[in-house]
């Protein structure tokens, strides 16, 4: 659980940041407190605390590298525009490929936890959307030892 509120807050601050214009930490920061206000993730302050670290990792992963994987999404959306995608559609995607390409999160993991992502802030269709943009990316990108087969 604490894995999936971490990457919960991550989204939550990279659409805070492309929503306000605000930096990475500022954002974390927004969302964290938040959470500990509102509390409507069901999270306690000790477990926010734990997550923080691992939080901020992935919002500046996908910082650092947001120019490297919006050229590799771009290249798996068939007939899409990566600007043209809902905001939370495409802070997911971001996320999962950065896990993907730059943490060597397994795939199968990767791909889970952003159709859970998508189902919770997305729309009806988005978590068969990110779904179908991951698995393409995996089934073109990926060594099959990489995808999780056996040869």
């Amino acid at each position: 659980m604490k894995r999936r509120l971490a990457r919960e807050i991550a989204v939550s601050s990279l659409y805070q940041m492309e929503m306000n214009d605000v930096s990475g930490d500022e954002a974390v920061n927004i969302v964290m407190e938040e959470a500990r206000q509102d509390n409507e993730i069901g999270a306690e302050v000790g477990e926010l605390a734990a997550i923080d670290p691992f939080t901020r990792e992935l919002v500046n992963g996908v910082i650092a590298h947001k120019a490297e994987l919006d050229r590799e999404l771009s290249a798996y959306l068939t007939g899409w525009q990566l600007d043209r995608l809902s905001r939370v559609d495409r802070q997911i995607l971001r996320l999962a490929a950065f896990e993907l390409l730059y943490r060597g999160v397994p795939p199968k993991v990767v791909v889970n936890e952003a159709i859970e992502l998508a189902k919770h802030f997305g729309m009806e269709e988005s978590g068969k959307f990110v779904n179908g943009v991951l698995g393409r990316m995996i089934r073109e990108k990926m060594a099959p030892d990489q995808k999780g087969e056996s040869e």
